[in-house]
């Protein structure tokens, strides 16, 4: 967590002092553990929410103005809550700023202005979250200040919505949810498509999990992410022959498809569909796994996770999948996979607590020799939702 009085000092050194009270606000990053590529195919994902986050700051106005800062990011930037429109110049700020906007339109419009200012623990393009713990930690304080009636699942809805409409990225739910939902030591079973949710203990003992940064910037993304979503949705319409009533592949089990999946005649779309439909049969695996706190078994289960990501889902890459390979070598380690969109981003390990330096000292140094990138690793812990953290500074 943030140094608050060096927050606060830096706060007043931007924007001054003043009578009405400094608040704080922390909502974290988030890791998927398992189910990759399942949310937006209406089937169960697996994230933590995790020690480490977004900080904010937030003191209130005399007037209709909003004060954007980060202690991370240059740009700075002055707003009135009369005119908050999308502008691509405005960059990050336009995360918050949609939260602004969307808080008006299901009816919670902020009375006045505020001066704000961010305090990233998150890498930016890392895939841990960033945009939504941004998102996730103005809704909670604006709803907070202005007396809203607090609900963590529809903050997350809100979030999503700014996501989707004001920045115009077209993202699940699962980011948003864990980071409003989280709790400590706790990973939650989340349906993305009714958004029926349970928290699971994660009770990892002597184990930690490891993020890995590969620090390749992901650059296929967007295109990569549109086509396997067009690509599952050809499947759906291949599989209606048999099942008139689905619109989702989260909708059949893996019996079914795996009875019906020659229905499918493009080879390309029959394997990203089979991810899919294994890959949520994974998470549940999963849940049974841990509540016999057989972590071995969970581990394994990454493992299958990621090498589906990469032969049948195809969005691992060279970074990703060296890193997993090396991390595989290092005793002590019972799983890794790639976590988020994939092509880049992060890894996530399970490493005992004795091996988590010789970890990231071997998987750096082979992974640097393969791919000529310096890798950055977190380790982490599993941590709360968005909460407030100082009622007056």
């Amino acid at each position: 967590m943030a140094d608050l009085q060096a927050l606060k000092d830096t706060f007043i050194e931007i924007y001054g002092e003043s009578a009405a009270p400094i608040s704080a606000f922390h909502a974290p990053g988030r890791v998927n553990l398992i189910g990759e590529h399942t949310d937006y195919n209406g089937g169960y994902v697996f994230p933590a929410a995790l020690t480490f986050g977004t900080t904010l700051l937030i003191r209130p106005r005399q007037d209709r103005v909003i004060g954007f800062a980060s202690t991370n990011l240059a740009l700075r930037k002055q707003i009135s809550i009369d005119d908050l429109t999308y502008q691509e110049e405005d960059n990050w700020i336009n995360y918050p700023k949609g939260i602004f906007f969307h808080l008006a339109q299901e009816g919670m419009p902020v009375t006045k202005g505020y001066d704000l200012l961010f305090h990233g623990e998150i890498p930016n393009g890392a895939g841990l979250s960033s945009s939504a713990s941004i998102e996730v930690v103005t809704a909670y304080a604006l709803e907070t200040l202005e007396k809203y009636p607090i609900d963590t699942v529809k903050i997350a809805l809100l979030a999503q919505k700014t996501e989707n409409q004001f920045v115009g990225v077209n993202c699940g739910i699962m980011d948003q949810f864990a980071v409003a939902n989280g709790k400590k030591d706790n990973a939650i079973l989340l349906m993305c498509d009714t958004l029926e949710y349970r928290h699971v203990p994660f009770q990892s003992g002597s184990y930690k999990l490891v993020i890995g940064n590969t620090n390749k910037r992901r650059g296929l993304v967007d295109s990569a992410y549109n086509e396997r979503r067009s690509q599952c949705e050809q499947a759906v319409t291949y599989l209606q022959k048999q099942f008139p009533a689905i619109t989702l592949l989260g909708q059949l089990n893996l019996d079914q498809f795996n009875e019906y999946k020659h229905l499918i005649p493009d080879e390309t779309v029959r394997r990203r569909a089979q991810h899919v439909v294994e890959e949520i049969d994974r998470v549940l695996k999963s849940i049974e796994v841990l509540e016999q706190n057989d972590l071995e078994s969970f581990g394994k289960l990454m493992v299958g996770s990621h090498n589906s990501l990469r032969d049948l889902y195809e969005v691992t890459g060279v970074e990703l999948d060296t890193m997993v390979a090396a991390a595989l070598k290092v005793p002590g380690v019972l799983g890794a996979r790639m976590t988020g969109a994939g092509f880049g981003g992060c890894t996530v390990s399970l490493v005992h607590e004795d091996s988590v330096q010789t970890f990231i000292d071997q998987v750096g140094k082979e992974y640097t020799e393969q791919t000529g990138l310096t890798p950055s690793f977190y380790v982490c812990d599993i941590g709360n939702g968005v909460e407030q953290i100082e009622e007056a500074l």
